[in-house]
């Protein structure tokens, strides 16, 4: 009788939306639930821009800023890849990055298009924009209004890519979580 080894694919699983939409209070909890998740890495460059004398990096050289995310986050998708957790959820993707730059309308090199490409992600969930939750701080500039034509460019750049969103709705932090499990096996 013949030996067959199951495999499982990996689930890079990307939760996307607007500024203040609670991306990551979602994943601070899938964290504490066990879950091996990957923080957003925007407030690093951010806060290391400020060490630099830069006070708003995205808004003073926006392109170094969106070439500084594109290279942390494929440095998280090949992380992803190679962790031993079969999911992996990530604040934030790869075309993240160019759904900013439209929403600013810049332009930007060949390369990030390639980028968002040749880094595929298994699942999208998107966190639409919500008033009730949304605080402004020291690294989100971002108004309201703002933080929603965002979601609407996040929406776009990750349909063009071929992907499809999955919306989650509005609700406590471990509904939303419950939420996302319960649409990982389908």
């Amino acid at each position: 009788m013949p030996f067959y080894i199951k495999t499982v694919a990996k689930e890079i699983v990307v939760l996307i939306g607007g500024p203040g939409s609670g991306k990551t209070t979602v994943i601070e909890e899938l964290l504490q639930k066990g879950h091996t998740c990957y923080p957003e890495i925007s407030r690093e460059v951010i806060l290391e821009a400020r060490k630099q004398g830069i006070e708003q990096l995205f808004l003073e050289k926006p392109l170094l800023f969106s070439e500084l995310l594109l290279e942390g986050r494929k440095k998280q998708f090949h992380e992803a890849k190679a962790d031993e957790a079969h999911t992996v959820f990530i604040d934030r993707g790869i075309p993240d990055v160019l759904a900013y730059m439209h929403y600013i309308g810049d332009s930007y090199p060949a390369f990030f298009d390639q980028a968002c490409r040749d880094h595929v992600y298994t699942k999208i969930f998107f966190l639409p924009p919500w008033e009730e939750i949304y605080t402004a701080d020291e690294a989100r500039y971002e108004n309201y209004g703002q933080a929603k034509l965002i979601a609407d460019h996040l929406q776009e750049t990750y349909t063009n890519y071929g992907y499809e969103l999955i919306e989650v709705p509005k609700d406590t932090p471990d509904n939303r979580i419950l939420f996302i499990l319960e649409h990982l096996s389908k």
